[in-house]
């Protein structure tokens, strides 16, 4: 690329003005919030950022100029922004009246700010802040960044944006900060025969000459800075129309073929939204844009009107794509597509209520996903999403739903299950409490009353009490003020009169502090006797009671929307465990799941689990047999390392899993329905890690008579299959597998079989994964998720290599991940001393206020040893009475 002078770009920006924003106000916009936490002064806010830049892809550098309207609400001599690995030149700034000033320009880079320091202090009022700046182009999915690839047409670099949490700083110099709202008016100078994209639609191209051209987009809405994108590479862009709105795809050239059902998708999911929120999507185009490549910290990013997707989780390619993907393609598009309301529109006023963005959008993809596509009885899915938070809110590293943000970092590490699962898990009990079309209504106003500003959470909890006449305010707090798992135990439960009458007392569960003093928590309890009419309550206080129609097995938490863990006396349990095939699916995994964790926990037996397992039919759920194969993949991790043991409880595991693997059988059948299609890859995975011999051999079949045979290795098994080749590679077949990823053409299946030669259980084999992975052939962000599939078998090892590596490895890490990367490898780990190679990695790298993972990974080191030495004992009771 040949570079365009800076001076040319300020011709583009003489035009800029201080009334720019007002052109481009939107009415019944929210008035700002004048208490949310900030790390900036709060005596100026932006109204309009003005921005031309050159990216030079060749150079991994780019050259900017940025005129930011500003109101200085007090006096002050100073104006700071957040800027992070820039230099500054020609900066000026132009009041409305008087005379334009040249400030002095300190940059701070431990705190990533510039500081412009003028003679006096300025007046309040408004002013324009023009500044010449360059940045620098990154490797990994921070600030702008690039992506190299191949394909059919050789080599490839795109450049794309991400900057949430806080690295819009990287791009522009600007109040990087959720708080401080602006409109956006972006232009670039890219290469003539590549494709620029933004959040709004192109406004005007101008030919340069010079193999350049001037995009210049039209003004986005008023908006937070993490929100604001822009691409630029060899792009192909698919659309179709959804009302007033242009829904978009764009890919790489070639591949719009393989995002065809990512964009009917969006479209469908648009008109719901629509529905629902009964605020229409403001923007003229929303473009989901497609990326090769991965990133250890998101798959996707919200960016108002032009989301940004890993082709991994947008594409669907013919030759490797699964049910799975084909699911998870959707969930994801739900997930962006609801941010365009919550997150985008109304926004958290900082990273304290992260959740109001991440959790709502989690419960509506959710809903929206079952209403469409009701064929895949997703929605037992939110009991697995439920497990996920509790994974993480069962231990002493927990925290609120509603966090305290004080960091860069921190910010950062906001992004876990609690913002997520627990935040969506706490909206679907509270709509339930309330009822769908009431908390609708107050979605509904909020949304109105919120539009283009930002809110706490208590905004979102008022607006729904107002709209329903149902008193939320109190329980909401006490499920997102404080951490934890509520403890329901049944006490009781009598039968009289066709009536069963149930006695609570609510405690908290924990995995790790016996001896803690509960929290208490107002509950919403649903409770059905198997074949009956639920019942509700709000067991508060610490106890409660609720009489039942019918008498027999009693779920409690029937329907599974609350946010507590069940715990029933042996003789309660052993009346649900004996009529357990009559219980409702969802209420069996939700049973299973209780049981599990209580029995781990040591709350009841670790072995009652089992029996629950034995009673299920072979021809049940396919998602129940899902569970209970991942359960018998964690028990088999727990005694790994006691290879006599294991091969007891293995022996138990594949008999009790054949039958329904034969059930399924390898190929499709006409008309199979999808959870069944899943069914077959997640049992042929289990059984090849528990040895199943029968499984390893035919996939090994299935790949030796696929070089002569194309059909031996169908599109929706090609990836299951290339798995289990994988995990029981030896050095040749490691060989095979790392020639057809060298050769590979398409970034998308490329991407997926170097994941594969991750994820061998030989540690010398897995070697050479870790020892690929520091070379450039993966790719750049291809190099740390090799490491950490690795270290899915062999933590100790990927650990210990990675900080052998550090400053290697780094290079390769986002720098959003880097405080929970290194801790993550080492999580499952089974060894003692991890523990104390955890801490000192932490005393050494990472601040006492980010700490916060590798806190959580001792934590579950700890619980894993635990359960191996107090836990595994029944199990193998249980096998040697039940003829394991």
């Amino acid at each position: 690329m040949r570079r365009l002078l800076v001076s040319a770009i300020a011709l583009a920006l003489a035009g800029a003005t201080l009334d720019v924003a007002a052109q481009s106000a939107t009415p019944h916009v929210a008035p700002p919030v004048t208490d949310a936490t900030t790390q900036l002064p709060r005596n100026v806010r932006p109204t309009n950022y003005t921005i031309a830049v050159v990216p030079h892809a060749d150079k991994m550098t780019f050259d900017g100029k940025i005129a930011i309207a500003v109101d200085v609400l007090e006096p002050t001599d100073k104006i700071v922004l957040n800027a992070v690995d820039m230099t500054f030149a020609n900066t000026v700034l132009n009041p409305r009246n008087g005379k334009v000033q040249k400030p002095k320009v300190a940059i701070d880079a431990a705190s990533q700010t510039v500081t412009f320091t003028f003679d006096a202090p300025l007046p309040a009022g408004q002013y324009l802040l023009s500044t010449d700046y360059t940045g620098k182009i990154g490797t990994q999915a921070n600030g702008l960044f690039a992506i190299d690839y191949e394909n059919k047409a050789g080599k490839q670099r795109a450049l794309y944006t991400q900057f949430e949490a806080s690295d819009a700083r990287k791009f522009i110099p600007s109040f990087d900060e959720p708080n401080h709202k602006a409109v956006f008016d972006l232009s670039a100078d890219v290469p003539s025969d590549q494709m620029a994209v933004s959040n709004m639609p192109v406004a005007d191209s101008k030919d340069l000459g010079n193999g350049l051209k001037r995009v210049k987009f039209q003004t986005s809405p008023k908006m937070s800075t993490y929100l604001l994108f822009f691409g630029v590479g060899d792009f192909e862009r698919a659309t179709k129309m959804q009302g007033p709105t242009e829904v978009g795809v764009v890919t790489q050239r070639g591949v719009t073929d393989q995002a065809k059902f990512a964009l009917d998708s969006s479209a469908d999911v648009l008109k719901e939204y629509n529905d629902y929120f009964a605020t229409p999507y403001p923007l003229p185009k929303l473009d989901n844009v497609a990326s090769p490549g991965r990133s250890q910290f998101f798959g996707a990013m919200e960016n108002w009107g032009a989301i940004y997707t890993f082709e991994y989780a947008l594409l669907l390619d013919p030759s490797i794509s699964t049910q799975s993907d084909k699911q998870g393609v959707f969930s994801i598009a739900a997930h962006e597509i609801a941010h365009q309301w919550f997150g985008d529109l109304v926004t958290m006023s900082w990273w304290d209520d992260l959740w109001l963005n991440e959790g709502f959008a989690t419960w509506m993809a959710a809903r929206t996903t079952q209403k469409l596509h009701p064929e895949w009885n997703t929605v037992l899915g939110k009991v697995g999403q439920r497990e996920a938070a509790m994974g993480l809110d069962a231990v002493a590293t927990t925290h609120p739903v509603v966090q305290k943000v004080e960091t860069v970092e921190q910010a950062a590490q906001a992004f876990d299950s609690i913002t997520y699962q627990k935040g969506s898990a706490v909206i679907g009990m509270l709509e339930g409490y309330v009822g769908g079309d009431k908390w609708r209504d107050g979605v509904r106003a909020y949304m109105k009353t919120h539009a283009y500003g930002n809110t706490k959470s208590d905004d979102l909890w008022r607006a729904v009490q107002d709209a329903s006449g149902v008193p939320i305010l109190d329980i909401a707090h006490d499920f997102t003020l404080q951490p934890g798992i509520p403890l329901i135990r049944v006490e009781s439960a009598t039968c009289s009169a066709g009536k069963t009458t149930l006695q609570f007392k609510q405690g908290e569960f924990t995995r790790d502090r016996a001896d803690k003093q509960p929290l208490t928590w107002r509950v919403p309890v649903i409770a059905q006797s198997v074949g009956g009419q639920p019942a509700r309550t709000l067991v508060q206080g610490g106890a409660g009671s609720l009489e039942v129609p019918g008498c027999g097995p009693v779920v409690v938490n029937a329907g599974q929307s609350g946010y507590y863990r069940t715990l029933y006396t042996p003789q309660q349990f052993a009346t649900l465990r004996d009529g357990f095939a009559k219980v409702a699916p969802i209420d069996q995994l939700g049973v299973m799941n209780d049981v599990w964790a209580l029995g781990m926990a040591g709350l009841q037996s670790s072995s009652d689990y089992l029996d629950l397992a034995m009673r299920v039919p072979a021809d049940a759920d396919p998602q129940i047999w899902g569970d209970i194969a991942d359960s018998f993949a964690s028990l088999d991790n727990y005694y790994r390392g006691d290879a006599q043991r294991q091969a007891r409880f293995r022996k138990f595991a594949v008999k009790t899993l054949q039958p329904v693997m034969a059930r399924v059988g390898w190929e499709a059948k006409p008309g199979e329905a999808d959870p069944v299609a899943i069914q077959r890859t997640t049992l042929i995975g289990t059984l090849s890690q528990l040895g199943d011999e029968q499984v390893i051999a035919e996939a090994r079949r299935r790949f030796a008579a696929s070089e002569t045979d194309a059909n031996a290795m169908p599109a929706p098994l090609r990836r299951t299959i290339l798995g289990v080749v994988a995990a029981h590679a030896d050095a040749e077949t490691w060989e095979k597998l790392h020639t057809m990823a060298k050769n590979e053409k398409t970034p998308l299946v490329r991407d997926q079989l170097y994941t594969m030669l991750s994820i061998a259980q030989d540690p010398d084999v897995a070697q050479r994964a870790l020892d690929l992975a520091l070379t450039d052939e993966p790719g750049e962000t291809n190099s740390a998720s090799m490491i950490s599939y690795v270290a899915q078998q062999h933590p100790d090892k990927a650990f210990d290599f990675a900080l052998a590596h550090q400053a290697q490895v780094g290079k390769r890490v986002d720098t959003t991940s880097q405080s929970r990367y290194y801790p993550s490898l080492a999580s499952s780990s089974l060894d003692p001393a991890m523990v104390g190679k955890l801490r000192s990695y932490a005393d050494k790298h990472i601040a006492a206020s980010s700490r916060r993972p590798t806190d959580t990974a001792i934590a579950n080191i700890e619980y894993r040893l635990k359960i191996r030495k107090d836990r595994l004992a029944q199990i193998d009771a249980w096998l040697a009475k039940n003829g394991g």
